[in-house]
């Protein structure tokens, strides 16, 4: 729900309201689908990037997986960032973005302070552990400083590449 996307909210609103348009004629059961969700709505975007009519299309669609705010499991993993995907570098600062989550809510998503409120709970968490993360750290560079080694043990390590 915090994917930038390019150009205006009204902007979005339009292309995303033509897109809704969209049905089939005789039975408007049949599709195309429009996903409230903005899990949903990236993983379809992510969809057309994709040929995944082709097995291996569809084995990479498989492996996706794409979630509103950050869920249990993977709140406690390492995050990654793509430097190609940062704001700052794909788009000029005069131009105009909008929030994922923004366009969502305006079509009919009713979770955005349910998961504002949640992710605003799991930072709080996350920051506490990171500060005591770093306590953590400098107190045992702190003792690693401290320790002598006798000249014997230090050939050892030496020899073992632990210099």
């Amino acid at each position: 729900e915090d994917v930038n996307m390019s150009g205006s909210l009204y902007r979005a609103k339009l292309k995303y309201a033509n897109f809704k348009r969209k049905k089939t004629n005789s039975n408007p059961r049949h599709g195309p689908f429009h996903q409230r969700a903005p899990s949903k709505i990236l993983w379809r975007t992510i969809r057309g990037m994709v040929p995944h009519k082709t097995a291996r299309g569809a084995a990479a669609l498989d492996r996706l997986k794409c979630f509103e705010g950050i869920p249990h499991p993977f709140d406690r993993k390492k995050r990654m960032v793509i430097p190609a995907a940062l704001k700052v570098l794909r788009l000029r600062p005069e131009r105009k973005f909008c929030k994922l989550g923004d366009l969502s809510n305006l079509f009919g998503w009713k979770h955005q302070e349910l998961i504002s409120r949640l992710e605003g709970q799991r930072k709080v968490k996350s920051e506490a552990f990171h500060k005591k993360k770093v306590a953590t750290q400098r107190s045992q560079k702190a003792t690693a400083k401290k320790v002598k080694v006798s000249a014997e043990d230090q050939k050892v390590l030496e020899g073992a590449g632990f210099a």
